[in-house]
C-alpha cells in the first residue's frame, strides 16, 4: 500500500474518532503532510517508540499504542503460561495523553489475558523498573518521551530484569507490528470491568514506600548531612514532571531541612509552560531556580527531567553565580565521592567496579583506576549497563558501585536497572552536604578533582538531519566514513580506527588489525595522536548524528582548545 492508500484506509476506519477523522480531513490537500504521517510505521527499536503526537502511522496515538501493545502481548504469550501469569507493570509520565496511552496499553494486555499492574498516577521511570523486579513481572511499559519537546510522546518497553527490552525481543515486537493490521489485530478489555475483575491492579503508595526505602538505603554518610542540615540550602525543580513528589520526600527523609522547590515548576503540565525544553542539560531551563537560589543563598540546584530518570545540577561558583555541570562532570564527582565515602564508612565492596558508556568521559576511568577500581565500558543505553552489571556480579568478577552515562543518567544500587533521578538526587545531595562540611562547594570539589586527576573536557556535537531525507543523509555519512576511514582529522594523525559494528580495530600507522570486546552497534571511534577520542554515532531516537569529543590536557586551556578544533571538524561532516 502507498502512503496515500494508507491515509484513505485510516479516513474510513470505524476505529477513528470524529476528532481524528477531522484532523485527517484537514490535510487532504497537503500531500507532503500526508506522506510524512503515513510513509511508514514508527520504527520499534530497543527503546520502543518515540514520535510527535497526531493521527497517522508515523505518529504517536492510541492506535499505534494499541498496535504495539498487541505485538508485545503476543511476544509475551509465546513465552508460555508461567511468563504470562507474571504479568506486566505499566507507568506513565506528565506528558499530554500519557495517562490515556497507558490505560489503552493496560486494556490491550488485559484483553490478551495478561495481568496488569498499572500505576494509579504518574510516577518516575525508575519506579517502573523497580516494580517489575519487586513484583516479579515478565515485562513493563512506560509511556514517556523523557526530555523531548512537548509535541512528543513515547512508549518504552522493559523485560523481566527491569532493563529496557533486549534487541532479540525488540526485533520480535517490530516483526509482529509489520505482520499485524493496525486496527483489526487488537484485543482489548473494558477498563472498568478489567479493574473490577482484578485483571488490572492499581499501584500506589505501597510501591512508593518500597521504592523510597531502597533509594534511601543508598545513602552512605548520613552524619555528613546532619552536620550541615541547619544551614545547608538547596533548590529543586521537577520541570513540571514526575519527580515533584518522591524527590522532595526522599531528600526530606535523608535529613535535608532546606529543600526549596520552584513553585511554578512543581505544577504538573505536559505543555512545560515555563521552559522551552524540559531538559536538565539545557542551562536556560534553570532560570527560575537560579533566581530562588540567589535570593536564598543556596548551595546548589538540582533538576530532574519529566520522567525523573535523569538529573542535572547547577553549582554555586561564588559571587552569587551558578554554573551547570555536565553529566560527565557530575558523574566524575559522584564516583569519586562514593569511593571515598564507602572507604570512610567501611562499605566499599570486594572487587569494586565502575561502569560507563563508550561516549562517557575517560576521566571516570582515571578516577576508578587511581582508587583501585576496575572500569568497564558498554554501548550507550542503560540496558547495556544493566546487562554488564548482571554479568559481572553473577560471575563474581566485580561489584558495581555506580553506572553512568554522559547524558545525565546515573544508576546506583541493585533495585533498578535503569537510570534513576530519585536515588541520584539522594546521593548528589549527600555529596554536596559532605563538601559543605569541608567548607567547599561542588565547584571547588570539581576543581580539586582536576588538580588530582588531570584536566578533561568533553563536547557532544549534534548534527541534525530532519525530514524524509534525514535518515538517508545519516546512513550516507556513516557509510562514507567506513568507505574512506580518516587517517588525519583537524591536522592531527589518527592512531586507531575502531568500528563497533564488527568490533574491528585498525592501527593506522602499521595497518595491524585486532578486535575489541564490544561489537554490534553502528558506532565509529577514532583514537587521536594527541590523546583525544572522537566517537560518531547516529541517535536511536532523534534525527541526528552525534559526534562526541573526549579530550584531556595538562591545563584547562589545552583540553578546551582540542575540543574547539575537533568541533569544527564535526560540523564539517554535515556536508
Amino acid at each position: 500500500m502507498s502512503y496515500r492508500d494508507t491515509y484513505e484506509a485510516w479516513l474510513v476506519s470505524s476505529a477513528l474518532s470524529n476528532q481524528e477523522k477531522a484532523e485527517l480531513e484537514a490535510i487532504k490537500n497537503d500531500d507532503k503532510e500526508i506522506e510524512s504521517r503515513f510513509f511508514s510505521q514508527l520504527e520499534f527499536g530497543t527503546a520502543g517508540l518515540r514520535g510527535t503526537m497526531g493521527a497517522g502511522t508515523y505518529r504517536m496515538n492510541v492506535h499505534v499504542i494499541r498496535h504495539a501493545t498487541q505485538a508485545f502481548a503476543q511476544v509475551i504469550l509465546e513465552e508460555g503460561p508461567k511468563a504470562v501469569k507474571r504479568g506486566v507493570a505499566i507507568c506513565f509520565d506528565c506528558r499530554n495523553n500519557s495517562d490515556v496511552f497507558a490505560r489503552e496499553a493496560a486494556c490491550v494486555m488485559a484483553g490478551n489475558g495478561i495481568p496488569v499492574r498499572l500505576f494509579e498516577a504518574l510516577r518516575p521511570t525508575p519506579e517502573l523498573s523497580f516494580a517489575i523486579r519487586e513484583y516479579g513481572c515478565i515485562a513493563g511499559i512506560n509511556v514517556t518521551a523523557s526530555h523531548n519537546p512537548k509535541e512528543y510522546n513515547g512508549y518504552k518497553v522493559y523485560w523481566e530484569d527491569g532493563a529496557q527490552l533486549p534487541p532479540k525481543h525488540a526485533d520480535e515486537v517490530a516483526k509482529k507490528m509489520q505482520e499485524l493490521d493496525v486496527f483489526a489485530c487488537v484485543k482489548k478489555a473494558d477498563y472498568d470491568q478489567a479493574v473490577s475483575e482484578g485483571k488490572i491492579v492499581l499501584m500506589g503508595a505501597e510501591t512508593d514506600e518500597k521504592f523510597l526505602a531502597n533509594a534511601l538505603a543508598q545513602a552512605i554518610d548520613i552524619q555528613a548531612v546532619e552536620k550541615v542540615a541547619d544551614t545547608f540550602k538547596m533548590v529543586y525543580t521537577p520541570f513540571h514532571g514526575t519527580g515533584y513528589k518522591l524527590i522532595p520526600e526522599a531528600l526530606r527523609r535523608l535529613g535535608m531541612k532546606h529543600v526549596i522547590c520552584v513553585p511554578e515548576q512543581m505544577v504538573i503540565d505536559g505543555n512545560f509552560p515555563t521552559v522551552k525544553s524540559p531538559n536538565p542539560e539545557n542551562p536556560e531551563g534553570f532560570y527560575l531556580a537560579v533566581d530562588i537560589a540567589k535570593k536564598e543563598g543556596a548551595d546548589f540546584i538540582l533538576g530532574s527531567d519529566p520522567d525523573a530518570d535523569r538529573v542535572g545540577i547547577m553549582v554555586n561558583v561564588g559571587g552569587g553565580e551558578f554554573k551547570v555541570l555536565t553529566g560527565n562532570q557530575t558523574g566524575v564527582l559522584l564516583l569519586d565521592y562514593l569511593i571515598g565515602a564507602m572507604k570512610r564508612t567501611g562499605r566499599l565492596p570486594a572487587n569494586p567496579v565502575a561502569l560507563k558508556t563508550i561516549v562517557t568521559t575517560e576521566m571516570a576511568r582515571k578516577v576508578a583506576e587511581v582508587n583501585g577500581l576496575k572500569c568497564f565500558d558498554t554501548f550507550t543505553g542503560f540496558k547495556f549497563l544493566a546487562q554488564k552489571k548482571d554479568q559481572l556480579e553473577s560471575s563474581g568478577e566485580g561489584n558495581v558501585i555506580m553506572s553512568y552515562e554522559e547524558s545525565y543518567g546515573y544508576m546506583l544500587g541493585s533495585f533498578v536497572r535503569d537510570k534513576d533521578a530519585v536515588t541520584a538526587a539522594v546521593a548528589l545531595s549527600e555529596m554536596a552536604a559532605w563538601y559543605a562540611g569541608q567548607g567547599m562547594t561542588l565547584y571547588d570539589a570539581l576543581l580539586a578533582l582536576y588538580d588530582k586527576y588531570g584536566f578533561y573536557s568533553e563536547k557532544t556535537c549534534n548534527l541534525v538531519m530532519p525530514g524524509l531525507d534525514g535518515l538517508k543523509k545519516m546512513a550516507g555519512l556513516m557509510a562514507n566514513l567506513r568507505e574512506k576511514p580518516p587517517v588525519e582529522i583537524a591536522g592531527v594523525a589518527v592512531k586507531e580506527q575502531k568500528d563497533y559494528k564488527d568490533g574491528s580495530v585498525v592501527c593506522v600507522e602499521c595497518g595491524k588489525r585486532s578486535r575489541m570486546e564490544l561489537s554490534g552497534s553502528n558506532v565509529l571511534r577514532y583514537e587521536m595522536a594527541d590523546g583525544t577520542s572522537l566517537i560518531v554515532r547516529p541517535s536511536g531516537t532523534e534525527p541526528k548524528v552525534k559526534v562526541y569529543i573526549l579530550a584531556n590536557g595538562a591545563s584547562r586551556e589545552e583540553a578546551e582548545a582540542k575540543v574547539a578544533k575537533y568541533a569544527a571538524w564535526a560540523e564539517s561532516l554535515k556536508g
